[in-house]
């Protein structure tokens, strides 16, 4: 069984369960992916299957990619990653993997990419409260004193300053899968997940 699987973000809504609650739910699509390539320990050094998820035209790869794409089949794929396996050989080139691997009920971690927020201060960044608004004040939203004088003499690293917000890779762990559509390859999640609409996550097993 896969441990992870690669979706797109399809977006947010509300599922009604049982007794009426409303719950906050993020769409995910769950595959397909495709085995395009095993990766065996004897001659990678590890296990694993190299899977491709979405489809595009056949003009949209070049020429070495396309006949790598044609091991498994006649179809090329927009994206390739790698799914950590037990065993490669229990696989078979051009065998799909869906949504149907998940159960409702079960527990997921999600990685993604964050939005990029642009260059962002410190009250926008990381919260900081920031100074008075009145009687005179001009550091409204300024960082405010960032080191000592003399001794150090220097900022110390990691100094929580303003910089770029956003764009970077993010896991929120312990999602719990409320709605599994095997057929339509969608799976809801209780809670939000990183990212933009249309953008590709990595959907673990606990």
């Amino acid at each position: 069984m896969v441990k992870s699987l690669y979706g797109k973000k399809i977006g947010m809504t509300r599922l009604f369960l049982d007794g009426g609650n409303s719950v906050p739910v993020t769409l995910l699509k769950a595959g397909p992916c495709v085995v395009i390539q095993k990766k065996t320990k004897e001659k990678d050094g590890y296990e694993a299957i190299q899977v491709g998820f979405e489809p595009q035209k056949e003009t949209r790869a070049n020429k070495p990619l396309r006949g790598h794409f044609a091991r498994a089949g006649d179809q090329v794929y927009k994206h390739l990653r790698e799914i950590k396996v037990d065993k490669a050989e229990e696989y078979e080139l051009g065998q799909s993997i869906g949504a149907d691997v998940f159960n409702i009920g079960d527990v997921v971690h999600v990685t993604a990419r964050s939005k990029g927020r642009g260059f962002a201060g410190v009250i926008k960044r990381w919260g900081f409260s920031g100074g008075k608004e009145t009687h005179g004040s001009r550091s409204h939203r300024v960082p405010g004193s960032i080191g000592a004088s003399a001794t150090p003499g220097r900022v110390y690293k990691g100094r929580k300053l303003p910089g770029r917000m956003g764009n970077q890779q993010t896991t929120i762990k312990n999602l719990k899968i409320v709605d599994v559509r095997p057929e339509l390859d969608i799976i809801a999640i209780k809670g939000s997940v990183p990212g933009p609409r249309n953008s590709i996550v990595r959907i673990s097993m606990v």
